[in-house]
């Protein structure tokens, strides 16, 4: 458990820092840009690490089950995850979606949160993905009221990017018809079946 948490600290004080009031802006004038980019990308990943695997060993050990979700669940869980990957894919490529929804990739992190609190209900599992959903919407929050916040993302295209959308939308159905087949257990270690 100490892995687990240590791995949850370390990743979200990282991203629950721009949030606080001048304290990013401090760190970078104190390190300098590129110093602090660097060091804010290593320690995400050894918190990232962290957490991945002190959750592995969680699951497989002393993890109390906090509620028992209903079968059902399962079903509205695959559900939902269909626009997370369209989402994820949104972040990154300019289209309406990503204009549509201002920051797709914390939709998309609400929406998988939530998605897997309803089919998990063990204390490692509540832990993990219910601080990814606190911190998004957190976040999302904090995007508001900072002034950077609001990307100016155009609703209206350029002829060019109009496929965009289709490419968002395609590359992300094909990348969650692969997590449904076999995905989810190459890469988490759970098949989905």
């Amino acid at each position: 458990m100490t892995l687990f948490l240590v791995g949850l600290i370390i990743f979200f004080g990282l991203h629950f820092l721009p949030m606080a009031s001048g304290l990013k802006a401090s760190v970078v004038a104190r390190l300098g840009a590129t110093p602090y980019k660097i060091g804010y990308s290593i320690l995400s990943i050894v918190g990232l690490v962290l957490m991945i695997h002190g959750y592995g060993a969680v699951r497989m050990g002393d993890n109390p089950l906090l509620y028992t979700p209903p079968e059902w669940t399962r079903h509205l869980t695959m559900l939902l995850m269909v626009p997370v990957f369209i989402l994820l894919i949104a972040a990154y490529v300019q289209g309406r979606v990503k204009a549509r929804f201002r920051h797709p990739m914390l939709v998309a992190v609400k929406i998988w949160a939530l998605a897997h609190l309803l089919v998990r209900g063990d204390l490692a599992s509540v832990m993990l993905f219910g601080s990814f959903l606190v911190w998004a919407v957190v976040d999302r929050i904090s995007l508001k009221r900072r002034a950077d916040g609001e990307p100016s993302v155009a609703l209206h295209l350029p002829a060019e990017r109009k496929m965009a959308d289709v490419f968002i939308i395609l590359a992300g159905l094909a990348i969650y018809g692969w997590f449904v087949w076999q995905g989810h257990a190459l890469v988490i270690g759970v098949p989905l079946s």
